[in-house]
C-alpha cells in the first residue's frame, strides 16, 4: 500500500501501497509509467506536474482476489471492488490490473539451524526469482546473529541470477537468529527501490533470539511503509524459538500470505506459488479523508464481487496504514507582514 503525499517537496514514501508519509525532503519526479498506463497519464510539459502536491493524498493497495479453491481471478474491473476506511466505504479513484514490477527483498535466514536446510532454501529462492517478472529489482538481507545485505556495496538491487545465487550463498550458517533486525533493514532498503510496488519474502526456521527491534517496532514500520509481505516458516517439531504466530500476524497486516510447508521438498513450489501471486496482484486506489492525516492507525478493508461462474472470491490486502500527521502550516503575523521602516522600535 502507499500514501503519497501530493507537494512540490514532498515525495511520500513507501507501500504495494504507499503507508505512511516520509518527512520533506527534495526528490526528483517520481516515474508514474509503471504504474499508470500511458493511456490514462498525459505526459506534462512542466515536469513540476508530476510532482505530488499537498492538495491531496493517495493510498495505494495491492490486492490479491484467489477463487475458493485458490486459483486467481482475473479480468475483474474497478467496479467490482470496494474500499472500506475505517469502516467508511470511500471511492476507488486509482484502478490497474496486470504484471506491474516491483522492488522485492529476499529476507533469508542463515542461523546456525538452517545448515542442512540450506540447498533448499537457495533452490526455492532461486526458483523465484526465476519465475519473477524479469524487470523486478531484487536484493537479498542475509541474518543470523547480525544482519547484512548480501549483494556488493556498491549494487542496490539486481535481477541477474548469478549475482542473486552469490549474495544467498555469501553469509555463513551459523548463530542465532535476528529475524527482527533484518526485517527492519530490509523495510528501510525497499525506500531506495526504483518500483511503486514493494515487497519483502522471508524464509526463516525459528523466531527471533538475537534482535536489539522488538515485534512491536516491525509491526507499527510494516504499517508506515509501503510492502506486502509474504513469509515462510520451515520449523523443526523441537524448536523452541519459532514463531508462527508472528509471521502470520505480519503477513496478514500486509496483505501478504504465510506459508508453513512441513516437508523442506515444498519449499520450491511455495516460492513459485509466491512468485505467481506477486504478479497477478490489482492495484486499486483511493483519497483519505483530511481527517485520516493524523498519524494513527486505520483499518482497512477491500471486498471484490465475483465475477460470473464464481460464488466466492478471497480477497487479500493490507488490513492497516498510518498516515503521518500534515505538517502545520506557518501564519504570518500582522506584525511579520508590516513593512520595516529600517528605524528601531
Amino acid at each position: 500500500m502507499t500514501i503519497r503525499r501530493r507537494t512540490k517537496l514532498i515525495l511520500a514514501a513507501p507501500a504495494v501501497f504507499i503507508v505512511g508519509v516520509i518527512a520533506a525532503q527534495e526528490l526528483p519526479p517520481p516515474d508514474l509509467s509503471e504504474l499508470f498506463p500511458l493511456s490514462h497519464v498525459s505526459t506534462p510539459t512542466d515536469p513540476e506536474a508530476f510532482r505530488l502536491n499537498a492538495t491531496s493524498d493517495l493510498v495505494l493497495l495491492d490486492v490479491s482476489v484467489k477463487d475458493a479453491k485458490g486459483g486467481f481471478v482475473s479480468g475483474l474491473l474497478q467496479d467490482k471492488f470496494k474500499i472500506f476506511d475505517n469502516n467508511k466505504q470511500t471511492p476507488v479513484t486509482v484502478f490497474r490490473a496486470g504484471d506491474i514490477p516491483v522492488t522485492v527483498g529476499l529476507v533469508v535466514d542463515n542461523s546456525g539451524s538452517m545448515r542442512a536446510k540450506r540447498p533448499e532454501v537457495v533452490t526455492a529462492a532461486l526458483t523465484f526469482v526465476t519465475e519473477s517478472n524479469p524487470n523486478d529489482e531484487l536484493f537479498v538481507v542475509n541474518f543470523n546473529d547480525h544482519v547484512s545485505l548480501g549483494l556488493p556495496r556498491l549494487t542496490q538491487f539486481t535481477s541477474d541470477k548469478e549475482a542473486l545465487r552469490t549474495a544467498l550463498l555469501r553469509n555463513p550458517v551459523r548463530g542465532r537468529t535476528a529475524l527482527d533486525d533484518a526485517l527492519k533493514i530490509a523495510l528501510e532498503h525497499l525506500d531506495k527501490g526504483h518500483k511503486d510496488r514493494k515487497t519483502l519474502v522471508l524464509i526463516s526456521d525459528g523466531g527471533d533470539n538475537a534482535s536489539d527491534t522488538t515485534e512491536r517496532e516491525i509491526v507499527h514500520l510494516a504499517e508506515e511503509k509501503l510492502v506486502t509481505i509474504y513469509t515462510v516458516g520451515i520449523f523443526d517439531a523441537d524448536d523452541q524459538d519459532k514463531n508462527p504466530k508472528f509471521l502470520e500476524r505480519i503477513a496478514r497486516l500486509t496483505g501478504g500470505e504465510c506459508y508453513l510447508p512441513k516437508k523442506l521438498d515444498e519449499m520450491v513450489a511455495v516460492c513459485s506459488k509466491i512468485a505467481k501471486d506477486i504478479r497477478s496482484r490489482y492495484v486499486v486506489g483511493f483519497s483519505p479523508e483530511e481527517s485520516a492525516l493524523n498519524g494513527q492507525a486505520r483499518k482497512l478493508r477491500v471486498v471484490a464481487e465475483p465475477p460470473p461462474g464464481i460464488s466466492k472470491v478471497v480477497v487479500r490486502s493490507r488490513t492497516s496504514y498510518i498516515a503521518a500527521k500534515r505538517a502545520p502550516t506557518h501564519q504570518h503575523t500582522e506584525a511579520e507582514e508590516r513593512p520595516r521602516s529600517g528605524k528601531p522600535q
